[in-house]
């Protein structure tokens, strides 16, 4: 298989398998499906979810870890997501959730795994353009939690994807980061009219 899924923190996935044993976190957790599922309930692919707060002009894509998405997988399907985030005292779970992304990350892993050449996947979120990818980072052996895209990583939009861009559409970043920075600029401010003169 060309992806080579980084493993998670060890702590980040005990934290989802002990909420996933816990009926309090199942039933409280606004999930119909992971609540409805028959069966036992496993974490799977784990991914880095990093933020792309802000992208400038110049093309800087610093990003930041914010946290390790996992797919809670139940006989054949996912059902949801677990997410966690770090605190001062290490990796803790966060919450539940369903929605689109879920089968979109699914059918974007499916994708990747079509590529000839090796890739590390990871999610990138852009927050300004509420827009989530799956990164496919072409140094398989970085650190997963570090880092930053080149221009040569493919990132695939999920669905929904925002307007004028197309869902499951893989582009290396070197042509995505170029429309999203245009996105991202505000439209400058028109012309302020001339003040008028002063009575006389």
């Amino acid at each position: 298989m060309p992806l080579h899924v980084p493993p998670a923190p060890a702590p980040a996935l005990r934290s989802v398998l002990t909420a996933l044993g816990s009926p309090t976190a199942v039933r409280e957790a606004r999930t119909p499906s992971l609540r409805a599922a028959q069966g036992p309930a496993t974490p799977e692919l784990p991914l880095p979810v990093h933020v792309l707060d802000e992208i400038t002009p110049a093309g800087v894509t610093a990003t930041r870890l914010a946290g390790w998405r996992f797919l809670i997988r139940c006989g054949e399907r996912a059902v949801a997501a677990a997410e966690t985030r770090l605190t001062p005292d290490g990796w803790a779970f966060s919450h539940f959730f369903e929605g689109p992304y879920i089968a979109s990350t699914e059918r974007a892993l499916q994708q990747a795994e079509k590529i000839a050449q090796p890739y590390q996947p990871r999610l990138l979120s852009f927050p300004g353009l509420y827009m989530l990818t799956l990164w496919l980072h072409g140094d398989c052996a970085a650190d997963a939690a570090t880092g930053h895209p080149a221009a040569t990583d493919i990132l695939v939009p999920l669905a929904p994807a925002p307007p004028g861009i197309a869902a499951h559409l893989p582009l290396r970043v070197a042509e995505l980061l170029p429309v999203l920075t245009h996105r991202a600029t505000p439209a400058p401010l028109p012309p302020l009219p001339p003040l008028l003169g002063s009575p006389a």
